[in-house]
């Protein structure tokens, strides 16, 4: 399967640059110039994975980031110049799956890019796991609970996926960080804060009271049935 890329970036050296390297690479390549020609293709064409930049003409990547993210799970990586830590928080908080700051070797992009696509796309074929009335589909990339498929975005799943394969096991923030993304995020430990309390509020949302995600204060995170909050 032919994947298709989204590259958003208004320098237009970096942007040609971008899309000489990917098409190189048997991607299909489309681009966007501006935040708001972004939204257009990507609800035009759906990519496989779109490459944002945050410093965009119209909209910007960080607003861009929020509107895919209304609409689905599509694995973005965000890109930046600046550097500012505050970008990186912001990106991971608002479910980016990777970020790299300028300037980047392409290679290293690409080899992101292509890890990111086996995330999200699913590896090899592995069969669905049922806690209770929590089923993680990997191969769908789909969380249901008591038969509800959650809508979850792609961070918020990957976290919840690596709760129910280990049930009862604390992880810290930074285990979590370093699991679902593949990197060490240090520094960003607190984003994990949010997306737990969005995972929260959807699984009760779904009416489920069995199975919970415990805070260890002090420590981290741990999924439980609810009887067995003390373990």
């Amino acid at each position: 399967m032919i994947n298709t890329l989204l590259i958003v970036e208004d320098e237009v050296q970096i942007r040609n640059m971008l899309v000489k390297h990917f098409e190189a690479e048997g991607f299909r390549v489309l681009t966007a110039s501006d935040g708001q020609e972004a939204l257009e293709s990507f609800t035009r064409f759906g990519p496989n994975l779109v490459i944002l930049d945050i410093m965009l003409p119209l909209l910007s990547g960080m607003e861009v980031l929020k509107k895919i993210r209304s609409l689905d799970n599509t694995p973005v990586i965000m890109l930046t110049a600046r550097g500012e830590e505050i970008d990186k928080l912001l990106g991971l908080e608002l479910g980016a799956d990777d970020y790299m700051s300028k300037p980047f070797s392409p290679r290293e992009l690409t080899a992101r890019v292509r890890a990111v696509l086996r995330r999200s796309q699913g590896g090899e074929e592995r069969i669905p796991s049922m806690i209770r009335g929590l089923k993680v589909d990997l191969l769908r990339q789909e969380i249901s609970l008591n038969n509800e498929v959650l809508n979850l975005t792609t961070t918020e799943f990957k976290i919840l996926a690596l709760l129910s394969e280990h049930p009862g096991q604390v992880f810290s923030r930074l285990q979590i960080l370093e699991r679902i993304y593949g990197d060490i995020y240090e520094g960003y430990e607190r984003t994990i804060d949010t997306h737990i309390n969005n995972l929260r509020r959807k699984m009760e949302a779904a009416g489920d009271q069995e199975i919970k995600i415990k805070t260890v204060y002090g420590t981290g995170y741990k999924l439980l049935e609810e009887g067995n909050s003390h373990a």
